[in-house]
């Protein structure tokens, strides 16, 4: 399998900005994907930020498995991050992330009000990987079409002040990855939920991974959406091998590498039911997921 890797200069730049607007801010709400809440994590932005409180946001929810979501709810709650897994697209988004940012931001704010300042807005970070669904969440806490939207990577580029209500004022800023993947695997997950150029990674290896995770975890949703059978998903036949079989069932012939584009849209798009293809106890010693 080739390396996947993405850090185009235009992130370099981004990096350097939000560390440079780091300090205007009084807590940075990082989104991650709910289908990869770990891997979406960006190292470099909790190294910018320091001592700055940090809330998660898992969005894309509906396209999660909800039984691992609470698996990774439990696990940021064990470790004292605080943690909101939202739909970006329900009207309430607004009320639940001030509610919780109020919460943690308690003492500071208490203190501000101690000394006499004037109540002021929450003033937040908006940051995570490309094509997280951070425009679309935006969009609904300003209740307007502020930031572009695009079901692709890199689709904001530059950063912009909105305010979402008297309460809390957002920074968003473009979609960034970082230098080195911690695994292999953590940028085959970023590759097969849609965070880096589907033209910079080769798409028969991400489809197979795909593969070797749903027979394990939802053949039977693997069989109906692709017409499989037993003798198909048999142990002894290979992955490589079952991905022929699906490129010959959807007409391809021995197109593979349509197939498997075919079948990674299918992933995102959520045809392949709720998926989270990580789980806490996948981790290692050093917090990195092999």
């Amino acid at each position: 399998m080739a390396v996947i890797q993405w850090f185009p200069g235009h992130m370099a730049k981004a990096l350097r900005q939000i560390r440079e607007q780091m300090p205007l801010v009084d807590i940075v709400f990082e989104l991650v994907d709910a289908r990869v809440p770990y891997s979406s994590q960006n190292p470099e932005v909790a190294l910018a930020a320091g001592d700055k409180p940090r809330l998660l946001i898992m969005t894309k929810t509906d396209l999660a498995d909800q039984s691992r979501l609470d698996e990774w709810k439990q696990f940021f709650k064990e470790h004292d991050q605080p943690v909101l897994a939202l739909d970006s697209r329900q009207n309430n988004v607004g009320k639940q992330v001030t509610a919780v940012s109020k919460s943690i931001l308690r003492d500071k704010l208490a203190a501000e009000q101690a000394k006499g300042m004037k109540k002021r807005p929450i003033r937040a970070m908006c940051v995570g990987v490309p094509n997280v669904g951070k425009s679309t969440l935006l969009n609904h806490l300003v209740k307007k079409n502020v930031a572009q939207t695009g079901n692709r990577p890199g689709v904001t580029t530059g950063q912009q002040w909105l305010r979402s209500s008297a309460e809390l004022e957002l920074l968003d800023t473009p979609g960034v990855l970082w230098p080195k993947f911690a695994s292999q695997k953590q940028g085959t997950m970023l590759a097969l939920t849609g965070a880096i150029k589907d033209s910079l990674f080769a798409k028969d290896d991400v489809a197979l991974f795909a593969l070797a995770y749903l027979r394990q975890q939802q053949p039977e949703t693997l069989k109906k959406r692709y017409r499989l059978t037993d003798a198909d998903l048999a142990a002894e036949v290979a992955n490589p091998d079952l991905l022929l079989t699906i490129t010959q069932k959807m007409g391809f012939r021995d197109d593979y590498d349509r197939a498997s584009e075919r079948l990674i849209f299918d992933l995102r798009k959520g045809k392949l039911g709720p998926i989270t293809l990580e789980v806490p106890a996948d981790l290692n010693e050093d917090g990195v997921n092999e």
